[in-house]
């Protein structure tokens, strides 16, 4: 589990084999070679990288293609370990089964963003420079608040651009043959889940979903969802940023 906000434990300095060998049940990310806690995930949080490994699992097993989640440890410099929420391997990339590190930049990583001020800061600035300079193709940011889901890519000049942004429908995820993610799937099961405190009519009784697609209860009569607020229909947004794209330089795989 994830501990408290980024801030800087007050540990010696600390390098990268020492953070990778630490007890798993040590939280923590190295930047420049400090122990920093991460985020506070909530239950919506860890419910859609649940969601999304689901959903990436089902299209990379028939390819061999893996897929970690967020105690996955990637060293992206000399002096830096994060863990995504989510990552995905290209087919056929090979690992160290008893490896607790990774020097090879995946092929696809995920954050899912929290509330946070510092730690939007952290993963749409940070964390963007430190996967482009280590090679990673692409970054995807998934804001559950908002619902959403950004896939930005690496260019030839080490600069993320953004491909594509959507908020519902089924998106067809470029460069990935073949894989579509529902979000009006993601967001039901969210609704249906986790339903805000005002729209669950019952006390202690976990909500499901009929064969319409209604959220029902035991004992209580089906409903419909709350209608959801409007969002901008899905469109692929255009080669270039709203937003001045982080710098860095691809870099081989070790």
């Amino acid at each position: 589990m994830r501990a408290a906000t980024a801030e800087v434990l007050p540990k010696e300095p600390m390098t990268l084999d020492e953070w990778a060998d630490l007890d798993e049940d040590e939280p923590g990310e190295l930047v420049d070679g400090q122990l920093t806690e991460e985020e506070v995930p909530n239950n919506a949080h860890e419910l859609v990288v649940a969601w999304f490994i689901w959903a990436l699992r089902t299209w990379a097993m028939p390819r061999r293609a893996l897929v970690f989640g967020s105690e996955h440890k990637l060293g992206v410099s000399e002096t830096r370990g994060r863990k995504p929420d989510v990552c995905m391997y290209a087919p056929g990339e090979r690992l160290g089964p008893r490896a607790s590190l990774s020097r090879k930049p995946p092929l696809m990583i995920l954050e899912v963003i929290s509330m946070r001020g510092r730690d939007v800061r952290r993963d749409r600035m940070d964390k963007a420079n430190e996967y482009a300079r280590f090679g990673v193709r692409w970054y995807w940011l998934l804001d559950p608040e908002s619902r959403v889901l950004e896939m930005w890519e690496l260019g030839a000049d080490g600069r993320y651009v953004r491909a594509l942004v959507a908020s519902d429908g089924t998106v067809e995820a470029p460069a990935f043959d073949g894989l579509t993610l529902d979000l009006d799937a993601l967001w039901r099961e969210r609704d249906a889940c986790l339903p805000d405190e005002e729209d669950d009519e019952t006390s202690g009784e976990y909500p499901m979903l009929d064969a319409s697609g209604a959220i029902k209860h035991a004992g209580a009569k089906p409903r419909t969802p709350p209608p959801s607020p409007a969002r901008s229909p899905s469109r692929k947004a255009t080669p270039a940023a709203d937003r001045p794209a982080p710098r860095g330089r691809s870099r081989g795989r070790s």
